[in-house]
């Protein structure tokens, strides 16, 4: 069971970093020989990359809508982001090859990712009662008080240092 910390908590950090969403939408459920096996690779990647965070990884959380799983993942740079995206020796490039070899545009399966610079004083997050999720763990994580208990001052907090 996750630590639940009781009150408001931030994130902060110095440093830039990248916010990177990444999913797949299973166009046609009947399809389970085309949906499956790119579902599956998602799994094995976040296991490299909880397991090697000197490639950059900072963090993710991993949820599902109704037509897919979504993954929100936290790097230090878009570079290592790439890295590991583009890298050989990792499971990534691999699997997109396979992925263009047997859905290319067939339509069965829809794969999205969005990427996004953050500068480390252009965010704010606060978590009431939760345990650290999302920045709140890829970063550090502290209460939410005094110049950060309100959205403007978090935003205004980052931006003064």
């Amino acid at each position: 069971m996750s630590n639940i910390y009781n009150g408001r908590y931030t994130a902060k950090t110095e440093k830039p970093f990248v916010v990177f969403l990444i999913g797949m939408r299973i166009n046609k459920w009947w399809r389970v020989d085309k949906w499956w096996p790119v579902a599956s690779v998602m799994t094995p990647m976040l296991v490299t990359l909880f397991t090697h965070p000197e490639k950059g990884f900072l963090h993710a959380e991993y949820f599902w809508n109704l037509r897919g799983p979504v993954i929100i993942q936290y790097w230090e740079s878009f570079e290592a982001l790439e890295k590991f995206a583009r890298d050989p020796s990792d499971a990534h490039l691999s699997a997109w090859k396979k992925f263009n070899q047997a859905i290319g545009s067939d339509g069965s399966v829809g794969i999205w990712h969005e990427t996004y610079q953050v500068s480390f004083d252009q965010y704010e997050c606060v978590y009431d009662n939760m345990p650290a999720f999302g920045l709140g763990e890829a970063l550090e994580h502290i209460p939410a008080v005094g110049s950060r208990e309100t959205a403007r001052l978090r935003l205004s907090a980052n931006q003064q240092r």
